[in-house]
């Protein structure tokens, strides 16, 4: 062997891909693709395009541009999966997107199947949230590009509307893509029909936030058997106003009380609570709320006090755009305005205002208060109130899907392909709450970027090894396509995912000198 001729080439990253490959084979999507999806002659089956798609977007989230001409080259997902990368250019992931949202269902239902196997999952309790994602483009050709409430502050941009149902540990069931104008109750029905569609009927529980609360649909699950645990507007906690002041709370966690009060028919039961937190910030909001307003409002007056402002008709208009902008607290003043009966000055009108005593008591009783309503007939305030909180979940698979999956903006324009995209999504959330699931299984938290981050440190590449024959004159070179050793901090993750890391790719190349 030459050893001034031994080198290192082509370094690859290895650690994330090989972790996020086992995690689709894992779950066998690999085998079910496999066997949905005709395989022809193409260099890069339509199985292999779907995982490309998928494991791209848990690793790296980019453009498919960005994938072909960049990140594929970068990984070693050519010697994890056989796949060769040339063929894969950005057309080809364009018409793997076009082939994938037919097998959707079967998808989901398999999924279904194999996380319940893999999770012990319960399915009787079904959380349910609406996010909304906005789109780089006219899309003029899409009609599910709608301008609507923007939860991505962009009204300046169409969008749509993306439901997700979630378990109580956060393992995504299913998904719906909605115009990007749907208003989130308009949403329920559909996805409770898909839901028992690809589920079967039955006396579930769904949970959902106030935004998905109208009369409709309460009446249209109690129809079907169903059971709810849902948010009601804030104007609704009037109706109770009375019961705030009682003492039957009970405390279900530290700086939380609950108590429940019997709906009026019997068939339901609302649920008032309070948390310390909430109410702290609330008053600070309650207290800007007041305070911008009542600057404005004494601008108003300094106004007519120096003749700037002359005429009642002119100050009654000022007087409604400054309630339309300060609308939370429009009630929070009574303010008179009325020529001056004896002109002194410059001015001739007066402006005075007082602060309304109901509303200032009213804010002070419900602040850090909410209502919730359900038709279970549970009567423990802790178990139904615990279930609403587990809504969280679901808020937490949007944060993740818009963070770490980057899933905004979508850059497509067609309504196909846009369904596509949220399915390659889709699966990307499965395999991160796959991987969280594990991990908390093993005591390393449920942070999968941190993880993620640790082992892409793994590298894989070429041990080039040149050699002499006895003689003298170069021989043949040999390659060995070997992975970096993990350090002490990586091998204690890897120990305690019960993964091992392989010392090379499983094969020896030699390749004679020229």
């Amino acid at each position: 062997m030459r050893i001034k001729g031994v080198r290192l080439e082509r370094q690859r990253d290895f650690g994330d891909v090989w972790l996020a490959l086992g995690r689709w084979r894992l779950l066998k999507l690999d085998e079910l693709l496999a066997a949905r999806m005709e395989r022809g002659d193409e260099h890069v089956p339509w199985p292999a395009v779907a995982a490309l798609l998928t494991l791209a977007r848990f690793c790296e989230p980019a453009s498919e541009l960005h994938m072909a001409d960049t990140w594929l080259r970068q990984t070693a997902l050519e010697d994890l999966s056989g796949v060769t990368v040339e063929p894969v250019h950005h057309r080809r992931l364009y018409e793997g997107l076009d082939v994938l949202p037919a097998h959707t269902e079967a998808i989901e239902q398999h999924l279904k199947q194999r996380l319940g196997d893999l999770f012990d999952l319960k399915y009787d309790l079904l959380l349910y949230d609406v996010t909304t994602t906005y789109f780089e483009g006219a899309c003029l050709g899409n009609p599910l590009a709608q301008r609507g409430y923007s939860r991505d502050s962009r009204p300046d941009c169409p969008q749509v509307c993306i439901g997700l149902v979630v378990t109580t540990d956060g393992i995504p069931l299913g998904y719906e893509v909605f115009a990007g104008n749907t208003n989130d109750s308009k949403t329920v029905e559909t996805i409770v029909q898909a839901m028992e569609a690809k589920y079967g009927q039955a006396c579930r529980i769904w949970v959902m936030d106030r935004g998905m609360v109208s009369e409709r649909n309460l009446e249209f699950l109690r129809e079907r058997k169903g059971f709810y645990m849902v948010g009601t507007p804030k104007a609704m906690l009037r109706q109770f106003e009375r019961h705030l002041t009682n003492q039957d709370w009970h405390a279900v966690q530290a700086g939380v009380e609950v108590k429940l009060v019997p709906g009026p028919d019997g068939a339901e039961t609302f649920i008032l609570a309070r948390s310390a937190d909430r109410r702290e910030k609330e008053q600070a909001m309650h207290q800007r709320f007041v305070q911008r307003p009542e600057t404005q409002l004494q601008k108003l007056q300094a106004a007519a006090e120096s003749g700037r402002l002359r005429e009642a008709a002119v100050g009654h208009q000022r007087l409604g755009r400054l309630k339309e902008r300060y609308w939370r607290a429009a009630g929070a003043f009574d303010v008179q305005i009325a020529p001056v009966p004896e002109p002194t000055g410059k001015a001739r009108l007066s402006i005075t205002w007082t602060r309304d005593e109901r509303w200032r008591e009213w804010s002070a009783l419900s602040e850090g208060c909410y209502l919730l309503r359900t038709n279970l007939t549970e009567t423990d305030p802790a178990v139904l109130w615990k279930r609403y909180i587990q809504l969280t979940e679901a808020e937490w698979a949007f944060r993740i899907t818009k963070d770490e999956l980057e899933i905004r903006p979508i850059w497509h324009q067609k309504e196909e392909r846009v369904k596509a995209y949220s399915l390659v999504c889709f699966l990307a959330y499965v395999l991160w709450e796959a991987l969280a699931q594990w991990m908390k299984a093993a005591g390393l938290g449920d942070a999968p970027r941190t993880l993620l981050r640790e082992l892409a440190q793994i590298k894989s590449g070429d041990v080039v090894l040149p050699t002499v024959t006895r003689d003298g004159p170069p021989g043949k070179t040999v390659r060995v396509r070997c992975v970096t050793s993990p350090d002490k901090a990586q091998k204690v993750l890897l120990n305690r995912l019960g993964l091992r890391l392989p010392q090379h790719l499983g094969y020896l190349e030699e390749v004679a000198k020229m």
